[in-house]
């Protein structure tokens, strides 16, 4: 079987605003002021910072709480064997109950080209490459999303496969932003850590980070996000009928031979 799931979890992971726009500036959102003061206010501020665990609540509960996002991204790959870097620009759509959309865009002068897309209506997942002319067809009904993903849309549990602690080094976030790093309790072959870069303010996710047993580093960034605006059903559904000259391949019919 392909390995699909393997492929998602590898490409994807965190937020989706309108198609085609252009990612803008990402904003750190910074902690309220700081009073002036002294060992009192400090120990204050001590004991009011949330550890890991209060941190990995306040994110699935905000995740919980919303209805649909959509925000723009940029991928950066960078893979250390050859060393080399690849970004990617787009969309991300998701919508409750398990719907979702990623949207990989390319402007090449006034034009803007639709590379590939992950479409989710809940039920089937398809895997849309362009460049490639190639569908792939996934019945969600017989393999569940990875947690990594599907926290998002307010399923999974991430404390049930990740061990979280808290992220100073500093490599990733901005100053005032809140770092986990959560580790696989069972052994991964997507994933050897999983940074989600998260806002004070209200623990949304502003960066996922992926990095996989052989350290190579999956980095998204999610721009202006917007938890309000309506989302159409439509945008979930994918019509094979539509690409008549792709190949279309469905995952759940590949012979266990044919799995890497």
């Amino acid at each position: 079987m392909i390995d699909l799931f393997g492929i998602l979890t590898r490409t994807l992971l965190a937020l989706a605003p309108a198609p085609h726009a252009q990612p803008q500036k990402l904003v750190s959102i910074p902690l309220m002021g700081t009073p002036d003061a002294g060992v009192a206010t400090e120990k204050a501020i001590v004991k009011t910072a949330p550890t890991a665990t209060e941190t990995v609540d306040k994110v699935q509960g905000f995740y919980a709480g919303i209805k649909q996002v959509t925000a723009q991204f940029r991928q950066t790959v960078t893979n250390v064997t050859f060393g080399s870097t690849k970004s990617s620009d787009g969309t991300v759509y998701i919508q409750k109950p398990g719907k979702m959309r990623w949207d990989y865009v390319e402007k090449r002068g006034d034009k803007v080209e639709f590379k590939k897309s992950f479409i989710s209506n809940g039920a089937y997942l398809f895997v849309v490459e362009h460049d490639n002319k190639q569908v792939v067809k996934k019945n969600l009904n017989q393999d569940l999303m990875p947690v990594a993903v599907s926290f998002l849309y307010g399923k999974g549990d991430l404390k049930a496969e990740f061990n979280a602690e808290l992220d100073t080094t500093g490599k990733y976030g901005g100053k005032d932003e809140v770092v986990l790093k959560l580790s696989p309790k069972a052994p991964s072959a997507q994933y050897k850590n999983l940074f989600l870069v998260v806002s004070p303010k209200d623990f949304h996710v502003t960066q996922s980070i992926i990095v996989d047993s052989s350290n190579n580093v999956n980095h998204f960034r999610f721009f202006a996000p917007n938890f309000t605006q309506a989302l159409k059903d439509a945008w979930f559904e994918f019509d094979v009928k539509s690409v008549p000259s792709y190949r279309v391949i469905d995952a759940d019919q590949q012979k266990p031979a044919d799995k890497k």
